[in-house]
C-alpha cells in the first residue's frame, strides 16, 4: 500500500488496526461510508463491546451514513482534509446520528 496516496480500500483494511478499544466503552454502532468515484465503493464498521469490524457492502440498519468521494475520503481520512470543514462544505453527507460522527476522531486514529 501506498502511504503517500492509499486507496479508499486500503483505508478500510486498515480500520481495525487503528481502532482505540478504550475509547469505545459503552459504543455499539454501525457505521456506513458510502465512497463515491472510480475508486469507491461500500463499507460499514460496526463498533459494539470494545471491538470493531469492517464489511463490504451495506449494513442492514446503520446508526449513521457517511458519504463522500473519494479523493475526499483519502484526504479527510489521512488529515488532510479537516472531517467538520468537508460536512460544513458539503464534501462529506452525513445521515443519522451526528454525534457518532463527531467520535470517529476519538475512536481511530488513522493519522
Amino acid at each position: 500500500m501506498s502511504e503517500e496516496n492509499p486507496t479508499p480500500k486500503e483505508i478500510m483494511e486498515r480500520i481495525p488496526s487503528a481502532f482505540k478499544p478504550e475509547k469505545a466503552a459503552g459504543v455499539t454502532a454501525v457505521f456506513q461510508w458510502d465512497v463515491g468515484g472510480e475508486q469507491g465503493g461500500h463499507w460499514y464498521v460496526t463498533v459494539k463491546d470494545s471491538a470493531c469490524r469492517v464489511d463490504e457492502g451495506q449494513a442492514e440498519a446503520p446508526n449513521i451514513t457517511l458519504t463522500i468521494a473519494d479523493d475526499n475520503f483519502v484526504k479527510m481520512l489521512t488529515g488532510k482534509l479537516d472531517g467538520t470543514v468537508a460536512f460544513m462544505t458539503g464534501k462529506l453527507k452525513v445521515k443519522g446520528d451526528m454525534g457518532l460522527a463527531m467520535r470517529l476522531p476519538q475512536l481511530f486514529n488513522l493519522r
